[in-house]
């Protein structure tokens, strides 16, 4: 899942609250993430007409995770100095082009180029689209910058499952609808009304800068496992789950995936919202139960091939997934004066977006070897194990940061 950085641009600041502008921003960084899960629910429908396997499936959903790092680490600060709007029409440029790839795919090196342009393009937006919401209104900015992605990314998969049951040709149908959506969403940015002043560096800014604070090094290195149970989970999720589910539930009904892929970053939207002004702490040790509670019923569910049982665990799942990550977020970014917190979250993210994707590569390897079923147990077992692991630090030394917002 992709989650903006939340520092406050140097230009903008002062600038009257622009409920237009807080809109357009917010609706286009949900259309972006819910772009990005489109694909989810379709997957089955390009193995039964490619003839690909699971290892594949997870290559394509690694490179999107990959070039949205990459993109979000060169990019990432490019609109503080030419202006919001045209990294974000940019970007939407970008996606329509993602998109088109997508809708005339005629094998799987066109998913994977399809993917390498959509990672490239969301990464590209989110910086510049979190630091708009600032812009646009300072307050209630934020809030919308961690509350959207995880919504988009659930109405993106559950969006893309009813139109695979209305349309005779939903290939063709979902990307339609979306390159749609993205052109009238460029012409909505091009005049939104941005005037964010232009300043030097565009070129030097292009140039990405891992580093930690010393103050945040301890918190960092101790929330450490519970992001990458969260993020491994969502990274599962958005690339196994539909196959799981029609594996041991019911093969003839795309909708029954697509809800069930749909709960967790749909339940992960409410939670951020909820423990947005918590304490980390709270957060964290919420985030941590949830996941291992949930995963623990959903894994009964998977062997007793029981929909209500896997539908419980992933929404308790999905209670932790939100809070965890706003926890760990809450916890860390406080941590760091305002010159280094975008330094800060960027190693943030590099381990976030690791923990999403290569956890689901070594997954789709192991179907090969041990199939759907028996790899998501042990998937499971290693998040639950992972989540149980932070709570235990937790109980030793637990942090006490304010989570902002």
């Amino acid at each position: 899942m992709a989650s903006p950085q939340t520092s406050p641009p140097e230009h903008g600041v002062g600038a009257p609250s622009s409920p237009w502008r807080l809109a357009v921003y917010a609706i286009t960084l949900f259309m972006f993430l819910a772009a990005s899960n489109a694909p989810t629910p379709l997957y089955h429908l390009y193995q039964a007409e490619w003839h690909f396997s699971a290892t594949v499936l997870s290559v394509v959903f690694a490179v999107y995770a990959f070039t949205l790092l990459l993109a979000l680490l060169v990019f990432g600060s490019l609109s503080d100095h030419v202006g919001r709007w045209p990294v974000i029409v940019g970007a939407l440029l970008v996606e329509v082009v993602a998109m088109l790839a997508f809708r005339w795919a005629a094998g799987v090196t066109w998913l994977v180029v399809a993917r390498l342009l959509q990672g490239a393009a969301t990464g590209a937006a989110t910086s510049a689209l979190a630091a708009a919401l600032l812009d646009a209104d300072s307050r209630r900015g934020p809030v919308f910058a961690a509350v959207a992605p995880p919504l988009g990314l659930a109405f993106g998969v559950l969006g893309s499952s009813l139109i695979q049951l209305r349309a005779a040709d939903p290939l063709h149908a979902v990307y339609g609808v979306l390159v749609a959506l993205f052109a009238v969403l460029c012409v909505l940015n091009v005049f939104s009304g941005e005037r964010a002043r232009r300043r030097a560096g565009a070129w030097a800014s292009l140039w990405p800068r891992l580093t930690v604070p010393a103050a945040a090094r301890p918190t960092l290195w101790r929330v450490i496992p519970i992001n990458i149970a969260v993020w491994a989970l969502g990274g599962f999720y958005f690339s196994l789950a539909p196959s799981l589910t029609e594996r041991v539930i019911d093969p003839q009904s795309p909708l029954v995936a697509g809800v069930i892929v749909f709960t967790l970053p749909f339940v992960g939207g409410i939670s951020v919202y909820t423990f947005r002004r918590r304490p980390a702490a709270v957060a964290l040790r919420f985030g941590g139960w949830g996941l291992a509670i949930g995963l623990a019923i959903t894994l009964a569910g998977v062997h007793g091939q029981i929909a209500a049982l896997l539908l419980i665990g992933t929404a308790v799942a999905g209670m932790g997934f939100g809070a965890g990550f706003m926890g760990a977020l809450g916890a860390v970014m406080p941590l760091a004066p305002v010159s280094e917190r975008s330094a800060l979250m960027a190693v943030f993210y590099v381990l976030s977006y690791l923990s999403f994707s290569v956890p689901a590569i070594i997954a789709g390897l192991s179907t090969q070897v041990l199939g759907v079923v028996p790899t998501t147990y042990g998937y499971g077992a290693v998040v639950a194990a992972l989540a149980l692991s932070a709570l235990a630090g937790m109980a030793r030394q637990r942090p006490a940061c304010p989570v902002g917002g």
